[in-house]
């Protein structure tokens, strides 16, 4: 059973950075792409940042130029790091496997930007 674990979030100043990870435990982690999404009050969870197991990358054209996903297969970690945040950006954010999340969800890491 794989279980996702976030971590790196908090309160941040707008144009502040965050750099979120997110440990999964089991075997697979190599063979999978990978994603970062994203959860506001009221919204569904979007995916924002995804990650193939060979390395190539995509983003949402709002975290475009901003956010770099990154992962680490010895540590079974992928990151992402937040830069020039805005207040638009605020929502628990959640890691799964890339496109089609197929594993229990983890907790979360709340990222709340404000002045």
């Amino acid at each position: 059973q794989v279980r996702l674990v976030e971590s790196g979030g908090g309160l941040v100043q707008p144009v502040g950075s965050l750099r979120l990870s997110c440990v999964m435990s089991g075997s697979l982690f190599m063979s999978y792409g990978l994603g970062w999404y994203r959860q506001a009050p009221g919204n569904q969870r979007d995916l924002v940042a995804s990650i193939t197991s060979s390395g190539s990358t995509d983003y949402v054209d709002s975290v475009k130029g901003r956010f770099t996903i990154s992962r680490d297969n010895a540590r079974k970690t992928v990151y992402l790091q937040m830069n020039s945040l805005k207040p638009e950006d605020s929502a628990v954010y959640y890691c799964n496997t890339g496109a089609t999340p197929i594993w229990s969800w983890g907790q979360g890491t709340q990222v709340t930007v404000s002045s």
